[in-house]
């Protein structure tokens, strides 16, 4: 018998538990895929914490994987058994050892992709590519804010960004972040905690503020980002590990300098296969071409998914993480 993670409420880490799993056969439109590494992401907190609820309980967590096809339904013809795919999308259903997937929202994966990679990048790594060419397209020149420099989708967007020729800033917790940040081409790392990120900014950009701001520590940094930007610059508030963004008054924004704000998500970015396909292949080929490097800095075992998430929470995770089936 397969075995998973369960959830049957919410709340912290301990209302995991790690249980005897049948996923079924796959029905029609689905593939049966058995998880070779499953990835880890905040988002995954927000669902076993009630903030973004899951449509049932119980639950199995999860949104992005990797593994080989055991199985798949009638009507299935881009997928077939025996390949490599990965993906990054509802429903949940990742922290399985064997899962049932809609076969649209997987992706095959490149002789030069290994499945742990996969597993730690797509969801980290496409939702950089639609932060610097969806909400904003990063060009030579510009120059960003990327706050967690040093977690799994700061690090993508510092090394990307740098290769579309941005100056990249970005703000770390601690000198051993900021050494990594530097190492994937954050120009400028600014220890949150003992600068004031704000006027580190403007002393950096000759107080012009910076183009766009990438924000997914939302709370704690939200008013303090917006007075980072230039006239007519984008905020882009795709997370919110510190707590929600209180309610604002928008004329905030045309005070600042006729603002622009978007709150995003991977999902609607790849909602249509053709966009998750696209993203995937711009992913693909910058690891390829060794412009991003994917750093798997954390391994747990399934079993262990609450100890995971512990320390995702408590800030002692920097890059990808990945849970391995047993």
């Amino acid at each position: 018998m397969a075995k998973a993670i369960r959830m049957y409420e919410t709340g912290g880490p301990e209302v995991f538990r790690w249980e005897d799993f049948d996923p079924g056969d796959p029905g029609p439109g689905e593939a049966l895929i058995r998880h070779q590494a499953v990835g880890l992401n905040f988002i995954d907190v927000y669902h076993r914490t009630g903030l973004y609820p899951l449509p049932e309980l119980p639950a199995t967590p999860g949104l992005e994987g990797a593994g080989v096809v055991e199985a798949v339904g009638e009507g299935v013809e881009d997928i077939a058994v025996g390949d490599r795919v990965a993906y990054a999308s509802p429903p949940s259903g990742a922290y399985a050892e064997i899962r049932r997937m809609p076969a649209h929202r997987l992706v095959k994966l490149p002789l030069s992709v290994t499945t742990r990679q996969a597993a730690a990048m797509m969801l980290q790594g496409m939702t950089a590519r639609y932060l610097l060419k969806g909400c904003y397209p990063v060009k030579k020149g510009d120059t960003i804010l990327i706050h967690a420099a040093a977690g799994g989708v700061g690090s993508i967007v510092c090394q990307w960004a740098a290769h579309l020729g941005a100056t990249v800033i970005g703000t770390v917790g601690s000198d051993e972040k900021a050494e990594i940040a530097k190492s994937h081409n954050c120009h400028h790392p600014i220890l949150y905690r003992e600068e004031d990120f704000e006027e580190k900014v403007k002393e950096i950009t000759d107080g012009r503020g910076v183009d766009v701001v990438y924000d997914s520590v939302g709370q704690t940094t939200f008013d303090k980002s917006l007075n980072c930007l230039r006239p007519r610059g984008m905020m882009v508030s795709f997370g919110q590990s510190s707590g929600k963004v209180p309610p604002f008054d928008i004329g905030q924004l045309s005070a600042k300098g006729s603002l622009f704000l978007t709150r995003p998500s991977l999902m609607a970015y790849t909602a249509d296969r053709e966009e998750l396909l696209a993203h995937a292949a711009d992913l693909f080929e910058v690891i390829a071409k060794d412009i991003v490097t994917v750093e798997i800095r954390q391994r747990y075992p399934l079993s262990e998914a609450a100890q995971a998430h512990q320390d995702l929470e408590d800030r002692k995770t920097t890059g990808s993480t990945i849970l391995l089936p047993e």
